[in-house]
């Protein structure tokens, strides 16, 4: 885990938390205290970086709000609560935590945890059934850290044609942070795994109906033990050096690098193996994805059964510019920097390129520091509008794989897995 080299002593970490001493924690998050972020005029919500002028529809189009520990995102759905990342965030390769997407797939999300009673449970098929408080978990094992991007799966799901079911969100269902935490394989170590497990699976606090009829009511999700990326997930408790917003996933939550986020359990509270399938809906039904070239086919195929389908796991090589945003003209002949980020489950970034023809010629950008192979990577490149008139800037990246962002677009009942070239007009005017 050689991206695992930012290690956060014991010391520092208990006194982030405020556990040292064995001292009560509470935090909360209160339902119904939102805000609806307004205009000067009180009448409407904010668009400065999603309305009429810039980029439309780069994230999803809906209000502003702000919830206890947020700053103003977008609001996809209430209940649960799904909140998209504004744009301009994603000018820095690592995302503020109050500007971290949120995701949630039970109405009835934890909104206070007392750290004198919560415990990590790691029991099933073991030898030595765990509990773990959260300050046994900084105080017993060496703390780690890992950069990575946590995607939604859906992110980007408005792309899609014909449109699919599920939240419609532009492209900020996604964020990249710094986690500080413990290995999974250690917790099962301590454990002691039976002979004869086949699966390790996990669970957090959030609970509700889920889809009708459908048995849903508990979020699980599980991993096969075999798998390599259980070496390198973690139960993380620190989020960019603070501890995790509530609505990301206060105490502890799971951080599987590379993999889209559905497999990244918020308030992670049970960690269970088994020796028997994983039938629940969650891996059953949800989140699969079509065994085929880039999980694509199409509707008539599904319609007619025949897809056979596969768990969603790692995330395809993307790339975005950022800024220019398209809100106002660029003088032609003016020498700008084009901005953006690049990430991969695959591995490291390797090599992003622009084009300002719509994608006839490409150039390579100058790539930011490399923080691990899967966090965001930045890049830039100098850029001249050398006559006034529109011009369609494209951004494509490489993985260290050889992964390239394909220039097709993907379908599939579930909305998942979209990573077309990205695709921008910018506008330039007269100089003089």
């Amino acid at each position: 885990m050689e991206q695992m080299a930012h290690n956060l002593s014991r010391r520092n970490a208990l006194k982030l938390l405020g556990t040292a001493g064995g001292g009560l924690a509470l935090a909360s998050w209160a339902h119904g205290s939102r805000v609806v972020a307004q205009g000067p005029d009180g009448a409407k919500a904010l668009e400065s970086f999603t309305g009429p002028g810039a980029n439309p529809h780069w994230n999803s189009v809906g209000p502003y709000v702000t919830e206890p520990q947020k700053a103003p995102l977008i609001l996809l759905t209430d209940r649960a609560v799904q909140l998209e990342t504004p744009r301009h965030y994603f000018r820095t390769a690592f995302t503020p935590n109050e500007a971290f997407y949120v995701r949630w797939h039970l109405g009835e999300i934890p909104n206070a945890v007392d750290l004198a009673e919560w415990r990590l449970r790691v029991e099933g098929n073991v030898n030595k059934p765990a509990a773990f408080s959260l300050s046994e978990l900084m105080q017993k094992f060496k703390p780690v850290s890992v950069a990575a991007v946590n995607q939604c799966s859906g992110n980007s799901r408005s792309r899609l044609q014909p449109r699919v079911p599920g939240g419609q969100w532009g492209n900020g269902a996604m964020g990249n942070a710094m986690w500080t935490g413990v290995r999974l394989r250690e917790l099962l170590d301590a454990a002691s795994v039976k002979s004869g497990s086949i699966l390790v699976q996990f669970e957090g606090l959030d609970t509700g109906a889920g889809p009708k009829g459908l048995g849903s009511n508990r979020f699980l999700k599980s991993l096969d033990l075999t798998n390599a990326v259980l070496d390198e997930t973690i139960v993380a408790y620190l989020m960019n050096g603070e501890p995790l917003p509530m609505l990301n996933g206060f105490p502890a939550r799971l951080v599987v690098p590379g993999y889209f986020a559905t497999y990244w359990t918020k308030s992670t509270s049970w960690i269970r193996v088994l020796e028997a399938p994983d039938d629940n809906f969650w891996t059953k039904t949800a989140y699969r994805i079509p065994d085929t070239p880039r999980g694509t086919t199409t509707p008539e195929d599904v319609k007619a059964g025949k897809v056979k389908t596969i768990p969603i796991a790692r995330m395809p090589v993307r790339s975005f510019l950022i800024s220019p945003d398209r809100s106002s003209k660029i003088p032609a002949g003016m020498g700008v920097t084009l901005r953006g980020m690049a990430f991969s489950g695959y591995g490291k970034v390797v090599k992003v390129e622009v084009s300002d023809d719509g994608g006839n010629t490409w150039k390579a950008a100058e790539l930011g520091e490399d923080h691990g192979a899967y966090s965001f990577r930045s890049w830039q490149a100098a850029w001249t509008p050398k006559t006034p008139g529109k011009y369609s800037v494209a951004v494509r990246a490489t993985d260290e794989k050889g992964n390239v962002q394909p220039d097709e677009g993907v379908w599939n009942p579930g909305g998942y897995l979209w990573n077309k070239i990205e695709r921008q007009e910018l506008v330039a005017g007269k100089a003089n």
